[in-house]
């Protein structure tokens, strides 16, 4: 493993790319804090973790004997575990560097990234995160087949869940060789090659030897290093202006070259109609899109209870609410000590705020405290994105594994050794694929892959998991509108948006096809997703099961019989 990353940072230059999660480019090299004679201290640090992880994840997989096991780690992870293997797989690297580098650049709209994932968290707990463990098994089909009719319903879901993790891995995929490869100084179409293929390779081994207790022991170490890391930059910050926020914003505003107007709203958002329409569009998108993500929905059934999942969620909004506090000294901090002028020319969207604010609290370009500090926040950075992508990959393989192939093609005649088996292939299936499709599509901007998998959960598989669980009214045809009619309608905006065509930063900047003028699909599609599930329902002639949803009702809210 060292010797294949020594390989890939052999050189030094430049790298094209983008933040999986803001679509912000990654486009410059680190200086002299990239430089090869502080480059084996980085990749010795990927090296220990990558091989701890996955000495961890070879442990866990020893203990994994059934489906209970692969799918929900045995349901045996205590509240306060699942809440940091929570935080672990939320907290992604576009928390970590996107939007460092968007409060660096514009201050107070940069900030609103931080306050929206936060509420997003919040919704999801609120509406789905107990009911949903109370009521599923192992997938989210689990809960919508339950008063629905099981082949068709669990065929619709099973397609979502693949298409939205499929897209927001291929994000994550695109983003970790840009990121990896800027960070190791790597240059050239040869080391991005390796890159992406050695974070896949990895990502398929996670899942298939460890399952979920080997992904939730990772996402558990990934959350302690983010938290680590971050506090300290926070603790090192803060001490640098003693403690006093407000001249730390000061300095802030004065370094940015915008002055007051940085610590104000308008600087990113609000320019135009079109561009608070836009910043509507994606707040919704993120907001209602987390609470019907997959490889979140999955964590809530790792408990063996409803109380230790309430405690987990406990644990998980301190952690979570902490994390994104402390953004605020990493974006402001960042502005104050590295300045908006040399943030912009390291990387001209902001990305590498957080690794230069590291670098110059511990002393600068050149030193070796500087260098330290570089490589540990590079080390976080990798963790975030090994985590993130096994949780994806075992989201997706579950769900072919379990509704697609179990419960469709083999209609409940299979065993649960073939079921495991047929989830690990998957994972080698959708890595191969990510790998392939990272590799093709290393130059493309991730913000439309990510759009596309907010978008498609926002209005596909929200709208199906909340009128399933809280409306008695809802029926199979109501859950097929709106999961397709939310995947079809969100991709076909996103294709016809100022993200791929029309505009300089646009995937085909050559051609002209945005007649969608949001870059978002968010604003239409969700609505449209929920309003198809509420028109499907009562123009069908399907007789919703009452003695079914009032089961349904009572697992859900209290737990009572559930698994």
């Amino acid at each position: 493993m060292s010797a294949a990353m020594t390989a890939v940072g052999s050189g030094i230059g430049s790298v094209a790319g983008t933040d999986p999660a803001t679509g912000l480019s990654l486009a410059q090299p680190l200086a002299a804090a990239a430089a090869s004679d502080h480059r084996t201290l980085i990749i010795t640090l990927f090296s220990v973790f990558v091989a701890a992880t996955l000495a961890i994840t070879v442990w866990a997989g020893r203990q994994t004997k059934d489906a209970t096991d692969f799918y929900a780690g045995g349901r045996s992870f205590t509240g306060f575990q699942n809440g940091l293997a929570i935080s672990g797989d939320y907290m992604s690297a576009a928390s970590f560097l996107g939007i460092a580098g968007a409060i660096a650049l514009f201050g107070y709209d940069g900030f609103l990234y931080s306050i929206g994932f936060l509420v997003a968290w919040l919704v999801a707990l609120l509406l789905v995160a107990e009911p949903l463990r109370n009521s599923g098994r192992f997938t989210m089909a689990d809960v919508l087949a339950y008063r629905l009719k099981q082949r068709p319903v669990r065929t619709a879901a099973g397609t979502s869940t693949i298409v939205v993790s499929i897209f927001y891995l291929l994000a994550q995929m695109v983003g970790a060789g840009a990121l990896v490869a800027l960070l190791l100084g790597a240059t050239g179409e040869g080391s991005r090659r390796w890159i992406i293929a050695l974070v896949g390779v990895v990502m398929v081994l996670y899942v298939t030897i460890g399952g979920m207790k080997g992904t939730t022991w990772v996402q558990i170490v990934k959350a302690v290093l983010l938290i680590a890391g971050t506090l300290l930059i926070t603790v090192l910050v803060l001490t640098k202006f003693n403690w006093n926020i407000s001249t730390l914003l000061g300095e802030a505003a004065k370094e940015s070259g915008k002055g007051r107007a940085f610590l104000e709203p308008g600087l990113q958002y609000g320019k135009d109609g079109t561009s608070k329409l836009n910043f509507i569009s994606l707040g919704i998108a993120l907001v209602l899109g987390t609470a019907g993500l997959p490889h979140i929905l999955i964590r809530f059934y790792t408990v063996p209870t409803a109380k230790a999942a309430r405690k987990s969620v406990n644990w998980a909004i301190g952690i979570i609410g902490a994390f994104y506090l402390m953004t605020i000294a990493l974006g402001f901090g960042a502005a104050a000590l590295v300045g908006s002028k040399k943030i912009i020319a390291s990387n001209e969207s902001g990305n590498t705020a957080a690794p230069l604010l590291a670098q110059e609290i511990g002393g600068g370009a050149g030193s070796t405290g500087g260098a330290i500090l570089l490589a540990v926040i590079s080390a976080v950075a990798f963790a975030t994105i090994l985590a993130v992508v096994a949780g994806l990959t075992l989201a997706s393989s579950a769900s072919f594994a379990h509704d697609l192939w179990a419960n469709v093609i083999r209609k409940g005649r299979t065993s649960e050794k073939e079921e495991i088996l047929t989830a690990k292939f998957a994972a080698v299936a959708i890595g191969a694929v990510s790998i392939a499709l990272g590799i093709f599509a290393h130059r493309l901007n991730a913000a439309a892959l990510v759009a596309l998998a907010f978008a498609v959960a926002a209005s596909a598989n929200l709208p199906t998991i909340l009128y399933s669980l809280f409306w008695k009214r809802f029926t199979t045809q109501g859950a097929l509108w709106s999961i397709y009619g939310g995947l079809i309608s969100s991709v076909t905006l996103v294709i016809f948006s100022p993200v791929l065509s029309g505009n300089e930063k646009a995937l085909f900047p050559g051609m002209d096809f945005d007649y969608f003028p949001l870059a978002n699909p968010g604003l239409v599609s969700i609505p449209l997703g929920f309003l198809l599930g509420w028109l499907g329902s009562l123009l069908s002639r399907e007789t919703p099961d009452a003695k079914k949803y009032a089961e349904l009702e009572v697992r859900s809210l209290t737990g009572f019989g559930a698994h």
